[in-house]
């Protein structure tokens, strides 16, 4: 048996590859265009594993997808493939249109296609995995509930609103088509193998290199925190037991501000990486403008989870994190070779700070 996964050199995705090989014999056909975010490198400790086949490619080319999906037969598709960095989005909506939105269309097209030819049991079976973001559900004041699956979809930003898109697209392809879809949304992940654009990596690897940590505004954007590997478990099990037709949120049931979520990163520097001259992390904080329509709060409500499946997350904040933070710390020549002259071109642009240690 054989799974097909899309964008599985990226952050989620390439954590998925690697759990799911550490758990199963069965195959994984990996496919991924290879953009700025996705890492072969992280993929390493499988090379020469005859259960990983690497392709590379985008999910918006039908035809290769076609001819990836007629020789491995895959008994399920899992979807990660996307742009996925809101102030990307905001200074480059078009390629967030190109993949999240006429992407996932071509790859629904290629599996509904895929799927109808198949027979019996192998099609009955057959799954459509669709991996999505709380953010399509737009933002919440501090005391309103928690993002169920029935909230409605308010998305402020392009990149929300292209993932809102492909969801309703794969909805539109079960109810029209019955391909066999389900659909997760998750609230913001960390850990290991994420690209160091996103908050926790970025206020990592800035620190140790003595460089300023940019905090949007007042820093009280609370966001609800899932460690990835605790994503991967959820999704192998919606994939496993879910419902087909049915949306499961996933969250960390860890709601935090942003400003509090550095200082974490800070305090856990100071003991586990002391600077030489004692001065705490905290220290290189800076206040940036915030971005243009940040959303204020987000919190899932991953109680249907639960109920329906039987998962919860196995970490808090506090020992995600702290595994968080010991990684990067363990894996300097990861982090060297994913900063690009590009990547640091593009943070020192966003952030519109001059930092002396950058030359």
């Amino acid at each position: 048996m054989t799974i097909l996964i899309t964008g599985g050199a990226g952050f989620i995705g390439s954590n998925f590859a690697l759990d799911w090989l550490a758990q199963s014999d069965e195959s994984i056909v990996n496919l991924d265009k290879l953009t700025y975010a996705g890492n072969l490198e992280t993929l390493a400790g499988l090379r020469g594993d005859a259960r990983h086949t690497f392709v590379k490619g985008d999910i918006g080319d039908a035809e290769l997808v076609k001819s990836v999906l007629a020789k491995h037969q895959p008994r399920a598709i899992v979807n990660f493939a996307a742009e996925s960095h809101v102030d990307r989005s905001i200074h480059s909506p078009e390629d967030f249109i190109q993949t999240n939105i006429v992407g996932t269309f071509r790859l629904l097209e290629v599996a509904r296609a895929f799927w109808s030819h198949l027979e019996g049991n192998v099609k009955k079976g057959f799954r459509f995995l669709h991996v999505s973001t709380d953010e399509v559900y737009g933002s919440l004041t501090a005391g309103e509930p928690a993002f169920g699956e029935t909230h409605r979809y308010e998305p402020n930003s392009p990149y929300s609103a292209s993932k809102a898109a492909s969801d309703h697209l794969v909805r539109a392809y079960h109810h029209t088509y019955g391909l066999p879809v389900l659909t997760t949304n998750c609230s913001n992940n960390y850990g290991p193998y994420h690209f160091p654009e996103k908050l926790i990596p970025l206020m990592i690897v800035n620190a140790l290199a003595g460089k300023s940590l940019p905090v949007y505004g007042d820093g009280l954007q609370v966001r609800d925190w899932l460690y990835v590997k605790d994503h991967c478990s959820a999704i192998r099990r919606v994939l496993e037991a879910g419902r087909v037709g049915e949306v499961y949120n996933v969250g960390g049931w860890n709601e935090k501000p942003n400003i509090e979520i550095v200082h974490t990163v800070c305090a856990l520097l100071d003991e586990l990486r002391p600077k030489a001259d004692g001065k705490p992390y905290k220290e290189q904080i800076t206040t940036v403008k915030d971005r243009p329509g940040h959303d204020r709060r987000y919190a899932i409500d991953a109680s249907k989870l639960e109920s329906e499946l039987g998962w919860r997350p196995a970490e808090t904040f506090e020992s995600g994190i702290r595994k968080t933070v010991k990684w990067y710390l363990a894996n300097p020549d990861w982090v060297a070779n994913v900063q690009s002259g590009a990547y640091r071109d593009w943070v020192s642009r966003q952030y519109d700070l001059v930092d002396a240690t950058q030359g």
